[in-house]
């Protein structure tokens, strides 16, 4: 897809700009939704983790609540970010050539936007993981898309 327009420059010769997308950087890479999905993770875990207090314990409550409401703003977060770079890497990088040699690169990415919906409704280390999972196999695509063999290592 070519995004830009026509117009004359001052000595009227015409200039054509092209563009992969809203803004011509060409920098893509997975590394950011791994990374999000890797936070996802990591506070979903840590979620589950987390000991609830007696209720009669009003300071030990407050302070598991606290943590509690900050390791799910986090993860909703992440997991929105997480959404964002990917839908981003299939409307903007990915192509029609690419759908000739990934022929389920548009269920590959529903499926991974559904999981980081999955993911901030739920608290589930199986949604997560599948997540996870969804961008590792993201990551082989894109990759090989560009010709080029990136090994997929984690942050955590």
């Amino acid at each position: 897809m070519i995004i830009g327009e026509l117009f004359m420059s001052e000595d009227k010769r015409i200039i054509e700009a092209e563009a992969h997308c809203d803004g011509p950087c060409g920098v893509y890479d997975p590394a950011s939704a791994r990374i999000a999905g890797e936070a996802v993770q990591s506070m979903t875990k840590k979620m589950l983790g987390l000991e609830c207090p007696s209720n009669d314990d009003g300071h030990a409550m407050a302070a598991y609540l606290n943590t509690m409401s900050r390791y799910a703003a986090i993860k909703e977060e992440e997991a929105q970010k997480c959404k964002d770079e990917l839908l981003v890497l299939w409307t903007d990088f990915f192509k029609p050539q690419h759908l000739e040699s990934n022929p389920g690169l548009h269920d590959m990415f529903w499926k991974a936007a559904k999981l980081c919906s999955a993911c901030k409704v739920e608290v589930s280390e199986v949604h997560a993981q599948e997540l996870m999972d969804a961008i590792e196999e993201i990551h082989g695509v894109f990759w090989g898309a560009k010709g080029r063999d990136i090994t997929w290592i984690r942050a955590s």
